[in-house]
């Protein structure tokens, strides 16, 4: 690096963000954007770790310092043929990666100087480099004979998309909505990813050579035979989206909502895309309570205080510590005035015509579960009864099995998951069906759907190989 004390002489920046106020009158993205001068500075302080802890952290093992570096260099289309080595839709997971418990998070500078802006510089490659020209470069790519089937246009059925195309192999991605991106354009509102984002992304699939078709369901408008038998490999990356549930009484009460149709919902009402299914519920003048502390609880928050709600309140069963949330978009919630109570355990709901309150108890936390996360306890004695007018579940997500998986031999195990019984990784038991993504790992990150998607890639072309060889 040009200056080995850069870390010390300049202190970590973030984009610059729009006050609270302001956004709250739009659904823009908040962050702002760096110029090359300020990505550049903020790239030189890093220090080249000879054994990179970020890159570790990563779950697709992008090669951060020598983005960084490039980048402090000047040399940004390279930065970008570099970024996209590892992974498929870096624009995204720079805007959308929760990097405080990722590479950030493990950056050897987040300890008393402030780590590495790394989401935000990798947000500029991409973006920068698009404006400017850029493309990814097929030019050497041989085109083979081979035919894919991919079914879901999320994360991780792009990304399979993505390193087949780039191997010469033709995908044909379908999916049941009318855009591309599943989750990344129905689920996460556009404060957090403007759809602008996802579509340019399609624009640069189909410039490579991959064909969507979509607003078609396999099992209702193509069958599953068709696939397997007009492809040489199948991948499926169908997510979850089957809503979790509490168990407690009141939860189908009207004035009770599943998160992600609320929120697809608001994506349909801005996008106007027509899609009756997904009514749009406004928040308008009500007292909202949402009960969970992930992501998905916080966009819940966030999209109701944009629809100007009375008041919203995130109820969550064990403390701030242990929320499974992003810290910047907790942040962000208590910015905007969102409320947040601790500690909570929701019981059941109140009302009768219609939801008035959640009766709720409190909790304290006690000895670690299987996952070594803290068992929230019952204070006896404690509870209490919260009003709301509305009440949003964000409990996560399931799978969702479809009909025609057993008369295929994709078997499932625990709670819907798809099994992974092949030789291969990300091979199903039968041996012309690959799987990865959500449905397979249950509900996470984008960034480990697109690791799923493009091992899963490389395995269905050691398949294709090995049964033509």
């Amino acid at each position: 690096m040009a200056d080995p004390l850069q870390f010390l002489n300049l202190p970590r920046q973030d984009p610059a963000t729009d006050e609270a106020v302001v956004r709250l009158q739009h659904y823009r993205e908040i962050y702002g954007q760096f110029d090359p001068e300020q990505a550049a500075e903020q790239s030189g302080r890093c220090l080249g770790c000879g054994n990179p802890y970020c890159e570790w952290k990563c779950p697709v093992h992008n090669y951060i310092p020598d983005w960084l570096k490039l980048v402090e260099e000047g040399n940004l289309f390279e930065a970008a043929e570099q970024s996209h080595r590892t992974n498929s839709l870096p624009e995204i997971c720079g805007r959308i990666c929760p990097q405080d418990r990722l590479c950030e998070g493990a950056c050897t500078l987040n300890d008393g100087f402030g780590a590495v802006t790394i989401g935000a510089v990798e947000k500029y490659i991409t973006d920068t480099a698009l404006e400017q020209g850029w493309r990814p470069n097929l030019a050497d790519v041989e085109k083979t004979e081979w035919r894919v089937a991919i079914v879901g246009a999320g994360p991780a059925g792009l990304a399979c998309a993505d390193v087949l195309t780039r191997n010469g192999v033709k995908a044909t991605v379908f999916d049941r909505y009318p855009r591309i991106g599943g989750l990344l354009t129905f689920g996460i509102p556009s404060f957090k990813l403007e759809k602008s984002v996802v579509e340019i992304r399609h624009q640069i699939f189909e410039e490579m050579g991959v064909e969507f078709r979509l607003s078609t369901e396999i099992g209702r408008d193509i069958t599953f035979d068709a696939l397997l038998e007009g492809y040489d490999a199948v991948f499926l990356g169908m997510g979850t989206y089957t809503s979790m549930r509490g168990g407690f009484a009141g939860e189908d009460m009207p004035g009770v909502h599943k998160a992600l149709s609320y929120l697809i919902g608001a994506v349909n009402e801005e996008l106007n895309m027509g899609m009756e299914d997904m009514p749009y519920l406004s928040m308008a003048d009500q007292d909202v309570l949402v009960l969970g502390g992930g992501d998905t609880a916080m966009d819940c928050v966030r999209t109701a205080v944009r629809q100007q709600a009375k008041s919203v309140t995130c109820v969550y069963r064990r403390d701030y510590e242990n929320m499974p949330g992003s810290r910047r978009e907790v942040k962000n919630a208590n910015e905007e005035g969102v409320q947040f109570l601790y500690n909570r355990q929701p019981l059941d709901i109140e009302g009768e015509e219609s939801a008035t309150g959640v009766r709720v108890v409190e909790t304290r936390l006690g000895s670690p579960d299987e996952r070594g996360r803290l068992t929230p306890e019952v204070v006896p004695g404690s509870e209490t009864v919260l009003k709301a007018d509305q009440v949003l579940i964000a409990f996560g997500f399931r799978a969702s099995p479809a009909s025609w998986f057993e008369s295929h031999s994709i078997e499932v195990g625990e709670e819907g998951l798809v099994d992974m019984r092949g030789n291969l990784p990300g091979q199903t038991a039968n041996p012309k069906v690959f799987a990865g993504g959500d449905m397979v790992r249950g509900a996470d990150l984008v960034v480990t759907a697109v690791f799923d998607g493009r091992n899963a890639a490389e395995s269905i072309l050691t398949y294709l190989h090995s049964n033509t060889s």
